[in-house]
This record gives C-alpha cells, structure tokens and sequence, in this order.
C-alpha cells in the first residue's frame, strides 16, 4: 500500500477548514496528520477546541478528534512532520502572506485558500482544467523564497466556478464583453443560518470586495505565463454585480456574453459537454467524470437540487439563449465550498502531486 502524504490544515477550525478535514478523510493520496488553529484554540484536541462549532452536516471525523490543535504561529513546529498545508485563516492580508510565505520556505508546499497570495506574480492561482500550466511559475516563486521544495498555490475566488469554466470551454470563439452578476450562498461568508438569522427572507446586495475580484480574477485565470510571472489577460471585458443571497451553499451566475465571432447555440453546447482538462486526463481522485452539465430544462439548474453535482466538483450551466443587446446569455452555479473552496484546493493539491510538485519529506 503505498504511503499517504501528512497533510496540515492550517485554519482547521474555520468552516473551511473543516471541509478540509471533511474532504481528506479516507483520501488516497492525503491524510490529516496536524491540525493548526490561533493560540485561543491551541492545546486542546480538536473535538475539544470545536464543541459547538462543526458547521457541516456531515459528523466529525473519528480520525481527527484527538489531534492535538497547534499554534499556527509556531511555523518550524508544525511544518516539521507535515508534507503539505491547506491553508485557511482569517487574518488581516499582510499576515496571511508572511505566514504563507514562512511555511513555504520550510520546504512545506501550501494550498491556500486565502485571498492574500492571488496576485503575487510568481504564485500560481489555478482552476486544474483551465490553467494547469500556470503551476510552472513555481519554480521561479521557489527561486524567490529560497527554497527547493516549498512553495504557494492558491485558488481563485469561489463565485468565478460558476461562470468561468463556461466561458472558458468557448474560448476559440474569443469572448469580449462579460456581464455577470452572482447570487452567493451565506457560507461564502463562513456563515450558516444559526450564525446569521438576519439573511432568513433577506438579500443583501453588496459583498465587499467580491465585484473586482469578479472582474479581475478570471483575467489572470487567463493569464500568460512570463519571465516576470504570470501577467493578466486584457480581454474579455468583465462588469459584474455580487449579492448574498439566503441560501446555504452554491454560488449561481446570470452571465452575458458577447463574442468576436459568434457561435451557435449548438456549437457552444457541444464545448460544453466535451470539454476536459488536465483533472480528467489523469484521472485525479477529486476530479468530476463531466466538469460541466447543461440542463436542458428551463427552471435547472438550481440551487437545492445541482449544487452537489459530480460530488459538488461540478459546474452546471442553464437557460442558454440568444440576448437582444449581447450574443448569449446563461446561468452557471457551482458549489462554493466544494469547487469554489476546500474542493478546489484538494483538486489543486492533487495536480500538483500528479506533477511531481508535492513529495514526502524525507
């Protein structure tokens, strides 16, 4: 039986991390070794240290619950008997990018799932079917850090799952102007309904910070890579508006797109039910079989009954039709802390091993 890689989580009591935790049980590639919170939950098992806290619906894994949470501060110390973190804290950005950058140059690989390191040029930011070749720029990152072994990946924003991958399958038609507004579940915010009772029967439009990254992390998704690391992409053009809406998980996406030479509607279904990337090709274990799913039916997707599509690794797609002002319009939905956070990480993680990035500590 071959030998599974530590894995760490750092941030593991956040609901993030605990998908993490909830992903990796009984992973053939990775098993929860070390778990690393802030120092108020340091030195308690992590049953202890979560009492009350487990946000999923899923039971705790047996696994974990006497793994002693350590100080995610203490970097040599817990990067010692790890091969590779998840990362997903909640500090301010500057920390998050020291911290990261502290355990990368133990020679620990991080999969991060903070926003801190999205435009470092040398750190890659991947969705595995869209841009795996972005993962190369780590070896320049590793010059920088001084490091062999360790280094930073990190994935995009959750919500850009949902429409990015479609708009993506139709790039040889070369999209130029995307609008795009999401509809974002409340655990996108790290919340559930018990934590917030104010989002029952309400939407709240505004989300800080999310409409530029809306419109400016899909262009470095697209980006080239350079001697200088990756440089964004200049087209296409995107607008967009985000809204939290009272719904638990799934990000859905009303999207607009106009295109230098249009494409029939037959046309951009067939790229979308044959499209694959490199996750499929090597047959990745978090990989969904059909990365992206049209409903043909006129009220699907939705919501409640296709966020947890291929696993929840899966994007589903609706309602394409021509539009009076732009060429097509469609919904998209992705499940946002399953390919849109921890998921996707997983998925990262698993690339990178596949492509000899990750290896056990000697």
């Amino acid at each position: 039986m071959t030998t599974k890689l530590r894995a760490g989580i750092v941030g593991g009591t956040g609901m993030v991390g605990q998908r993490f935790i909830a992903l990796l049980e009984n992973h053939p590639w990775f098993e929860v070794t070390a778990i690393a919170a802030s120092s108020r939950s340091a030195g308690k098992n992590f049953e202890e240290s979560i009492a009350g806290r487990w946000k999923l619906d899923t039971p705790l894994p047996d696994s974990v619950k006497n793994i002693m949470v350590q100080d995610a501060s203490q970097v040599e110390e817990f990067a010692k008997d790890v091969d590779l973190i998840f990362c997903a804290v909640d500090m301010k950005k500057e920390e998050i990018k020291k911290l990261e950058e502290d355990y990368a140059r133990t020679g620990t690989p991080v999969i991060s799932n903070n926003s801190a390191h999205r435009w470092t040029a040398d750190v890659p930011m991947v969705i595995p079917e869209i841009n795996p070749d972005h993962i190369k720029v780590i070896e320049q990152q590793r010059k920088r850090l001084g490091t062999t072994t360790g280094f930073i990946a990190v994935k995009p924003n959750c919500s850009i799952q949902s429409y990015v991958p479609a708009l993506h399958a139709l790039a040889a038609f070369e999209p130029e102007k995307v609008v795009v507004s999401t509809y974002q579940a409340i655990s996108g915010a790290g919340k559930t309904f018990a934590d917030w009772p104010e989002m029952i029967d309400n939407v709240i439009p505004y989300i800080g910070g999310e409409e530029e990254k809306s419109e400016q992390e899909p262009l470095r998704i697209w980006g080239e890579l350079t001697e200088e690391g990756i440089v964004k992409a200049s087209t296409p053009v995107v607008t967009s508006q985000c809204i939290r809406v009272p719904v638990a998980d799934g990000h859905m996406a009303s999207v607009f797109v106009s295109f230098k030479k249009t494409p029939s509607k037959e046309e951009i279904l067939e790229l979308w039910k044959s499209f694959k990337g490199r996750p499929q090709e090597l047959e990745l274990p978090s990989a969904p079989k059909q990365f992206i799913t049209y409903f043909e039916e006129e009220n699907r997707p939705q919501t409640k009954l296709d966020r947890d599509i291929e696993n929840g690794m899966g994007v589903s797609t609706g309602r394409l039709r021509e539009d009076s002002l732009h060429d097509f319009k469609f919904v998209g939905l992705s499940h946002n802390t399953l390919r849109g956070a921890a998921g996707g990480a997983v998925l990262i993680a698993e690339l990178l091993k596949a492509e000899g990035y990750i290896q056990p500590k000697a």
